[in-house]
């Protein structure tokens, strides 16, 4: 698959494509729908299926106070993408293109002298251009004024409710990971590299762990304590009785370590029956469900029967 960062990188010799156009954060069961129908217009015409994303988030660029946090990096949102069939993903920098031309600009920029486009799948609820002007219907109109197809796809709901990644950050922040996987057809999941941390997890507790650290900008399940999977994604021999690419069941925490008083948010995988070296390894952790609320323990011997019990419920989650 072809990545394009910014539209000077665009073949030139690109001779047309179906394009859909989103951020696309999460990736989720309604932007696949999106995806989905943009490929099979682009085989219909056997043309590539470009899908246009951008990087800052544009809220970030225009209101940076409301911005929300991020379900998955670019590298991620490009992979799904690849996985669903798309050709080419471009990227475009909304402070350096796009931003504040009128809807007309945009569509004749990006869509006409840019990518050649003969189909173009947005949305019921896209909107483009300067003060987001443009919306699906608008798009529309100007797809007619040019030759262009226009396909709007309708929103996703499911059992009464819409899918979209404000829906699955709000079941992150009530620590259903369950119903997060539900939206978004696949659990969450988060990759990071695995850093040293405070060390106490093996030498004092007996119960090693692997630590990520995030910026703030990177959603995360609210505090508490998860049964997941575990995954070196990082190529390299792994020092230990693991594999890179094979997933282990894990109890992952997901907090400040309260008993401890820890400053810093951290992700801490216990990875179930494995001892190995980690660090410097990059690594997917995937949440399955919620298991217990982050808790500060007055003593480690009651921190050490919560970890016993943590362990034997994510066995029976996990199986």
């Amino acid at each position: 698959m072809n990545v394009w960062h910014g539209l000077g990188d665009i073949p030139a010799d690109l001779e047309g494509s179906v394009v859909t156009i989103g951020v696309f954060d999460g990736v989720h069961r309604g932007h696949q729908r999106l995806i989905q129908e943009a490929v099979r217009q682009a085989h219909i015409r056997s043309v590539p299926a470009v899908m246009v994303t951008f990087d800052p988030h544009p809220i970030r660029v225009f209101l940076p106070d409301r911005a929300p946090v991020l379900l998955n990096s670019v590298e991620e949102r490009i992979a799904r993408a690849g996985e669903l069939g798309i050709d080419a993903v471009l990227i475009i920098d909304f402070n350096v293109e796009l931003a504040g031309q009128t809807p007309d600009e945009y569509f004749q920029t990006l869509l006409v002298d840019g990518l050649k486009a003969q189909c173009v799948v947005v949305g019921q609820n896209f909107t483009f251009g300067r003060d987001a002007a443009g919306t699906a219907d608008t798009m529309r109109e100007r797809g007619m004024r040019h030759g262009v197809d226009v396909e709007i796809v309708d929103l996703l709901h499911d059992e009464g409710m819409r899918i979209c990644s404000s829906t699955i950050r709000s079941f992150l922040a009530e620590q259903d990971v369950a119903r997060a996987e539900w939206a978004l057809g696949r659990p969450f999941t988060v990759r990071g590299e695995i850093m040293r941390g405070a060390g106490r997890g093996g030498r004092e507790l007996g119960f090693p762990t692997a630590n990520q650290y995030f910026d703030d900008s990177v959603a995360l399940p609210a505090d508490g304590v998860y049964a997941g999977w575990f995954t070196v994604v990082s190529d390299g021999p792994i020092d230990g009785d693991m594999e890179p690419g094979e997933r282990y069941p894990a109890a992952i925490s997901v907090g400040k370590n309260p008993t401890f008083g820890d400053r810093e948010r951290s992700v801490e995988s216990f990875i179930l029956d494995r001892d190995a070296d980690l660090y410097g390894h990059v690594a997917e952790v995937a949440f399955v469900e919620h298991v217990r609320d982050m808790v500060k323990f007055d003593s480690v011997d009651a921190l050490l029967t919560a970890i016993r019990n943590d362990v034997s419920r994510v066995r029976e989650i996990l199986g």
